[in-house]
Parts: C-alpha cells; structure tokens; sequence
C-alpha cells in the first residue's frame, strides 16, 4: 500500500486530497497541531510545525509528501498578519527539508503549496510557469515559499514541485463559488473597479487529480501551475455567475467602495483587485485533462 504524508492536513484542500487517495487505495497520514478537522481517512500525527520531533520517523514511511501549511491570505495584511503569513509558509517548508535530510528512507516525491500569485498583477496574458515574477506581498512570500522548497539541502531522489495554486472554486460554505454567487442574486454580481483584472482558477474535483498526475508523472519537477486552462476577466466572470443565477443586471463596484468594503469585512483588497492570470502549460503538455476546463458556474 502506497503511504502519502499531508502537512496541514486539516486544512480544506487537504481534506479533498484525503478523501481522493484513500479512495485510490493509499494510507494517508496528516501533520496537524490538532486533531480537528481532519478526513476520517486520515491518521493523525501530531507536530508543532516549528521543531522537529517524533514525527519525523513517519517520513521513513512515505511515498509522497505534500505540504500544505499556511496561514490564510484572506485577512488585512497588516504587519503581524504579513508576518504569520509569511513565516507559516516558510518555516514549515524549512523544516521539512531539514526532517527529509535527516531521512534514511525520504519520499521520492515533495509536493510543496505555492500561489498563482507570484506572476506579475498587471498581466492580461496567462504566465506560464516561466513568467516574470511579480512585485508586492503575495508575489514576495511566493518567491521567498518557493526558495525554501528548493534551496532545501536534500538528497537529488527526492523530486520537487512546488504548486501553484489558483483560486480553488468549490461549492462549500465560504467558498469564492458561494459568496460570488450570494452577491449575483442580490444584484451586486457587476464588475469590480475596471473588470479588466484577470482571474485564474481551478474546480476542487482538480485538485486531487492534478495531484496524482504529478505523481505519476516524473517529468514533472519544479513549478506546475495548478489552474484551469481558461482565465476569464473579473467582468466575464461576473457576467456568468449572472446569468448562471438569473439576475439580469449587476451593480458594479467602484474601487474605492471594493477598498471600502474589504476594510469592513477585514480582507485584503488586492485579492480582489490584482490580475491573477496563470497557465497550466506543463499539466497540458504532460498530458492532463481538466474535467472543468471552462469557467461554468452552472455545472459547479
């Protein structure tokens, strides 16, 4: 039986990949500081995300490791949430390579969480994943999460991909799915600020097959941009949670009011704001089909 390690294991995409591997027939293990949340499939193993500790015998153990540690972005990015943000990603990733350098039997493959974000905001284009880098917060603790995967002084076995995700859409409470369709019903699904803003994203259903496919794939090193191949503008976008709710008009939302609105509620503006255009061209020339390969809320 084929064993997979999931640091962050109670988080929500982690809880998917559980339930997509345990049903393929794997042993999943999760790295959690609680016990809370996680799949039923999924044996629990405690660790502090900091310090190394008995835990690092189960890597001895595994096929595959994935890590998905990492404060969540959708808060003010004040100094101290900055600093939470960018230390979870970093520090877990840190530790990691140190617990996988001290392996006698290390996973062949490390798959660590990485963002769409890195890419330039002012990009109409999707950026494969030879883009230019962008500039700011979310593009920095990218770069600097990306640097701890493979600067990592581990043995050359162990395959790296560091994954860059796009915004995940699921038809779960608090999802992007849920709240931009709430806000079409209401008569507030127009465009945001100008609408010109790309958006890149990717189904959950993705999200684990995208994974087995890195797995199967050993061609697949470095970057992977995990996002759907079609990358539709904020005013598309809204346009067809629209007509996918049957609201016939949509107010739009003028930036300084998006600026307003995310103070409010307590998130980052920019989330919204920014281009974030990424193209899956390493999944599509290792052969992956996307079962949503077009932005339909309809079929969500």
């Amino acid at each position: 039986m084929k064993k997979l390690l999931i640091a962050g294991a109670n988080g929500f995409l982690a809880r998917h990949i559980t339930e997509y591997f345990s049903e393929q027939g794997w042993a999943v293990s999760g790295l959690a500081r609680r016990e809370e949340g996680l799949h039923d499939a999924c044996r629990y193993i405690h660790w502090d995300g900091q310090s190394l500790g008995e835990w690092v015998s189960v890597l001895d153990d595994s096929d595959v490791i994935i890590n998905m540690v990492g404060r969540s972005i959708n808060c003010r990015h004040n100094d101290e949430n900055k600093k939470q943000i960018l230390e979870s990603r970093v520090q877990s990733t840190e530790l990691l390579g140190r617990a996988i350098a001290a392996s006698e039997n290390p996973p062949s493959l490390w798959i660590n969480g990485s963002g769409s974000g890195i890419y330039d905001t002012v990009s109409t284009e999707p950026q494969n994943e030879s883009g230019a880098h962008g500039e700011g917060f979310i593009a920095d603790v990218a770069q600097k999460w990306e640097a701890a995967l493979f600067d990592a002084d581990i043995p050359e076995s162990v395959r790296r991909v560091a994954l860059r995700t796009a915004m995940v859409v699921a038809d779960e409470k608090g999802n992007p799915y849920r709240v931009l369709s709430m806000l079409a019903k209401i008569g507030l699904g127009g465009k945001v600020a100008s609408g010109k803003q790309m958006v890149s994203w990717v189904h959950i259903t993705d999200v684990p097959r995208v994974i087995d496919h890195i797995i199967k794939n050993e061609t697949l090193i470095g970057p992977v941009n995990m996002a759907a191949p079609e990358t539709v503008s904020n005013a598309e976008m809204m346009s067809r949670f629209r007509k996918y709710v049957g609201m016939p008009i949509g107010l739009p939302a003028p930036e300084l009011a998006v600026r307003l609105g995310t103070f409010i509620i307590g998130t980052a503006p920019e989330l919204i704001l920014d281009s974030c255009a990424a193209a899956p061209e390493k999944l599509l020339e290792s052969g992956f089909v996307f079962l949503h390969e077009k932005m339909r809320p309809a079929e969500w």
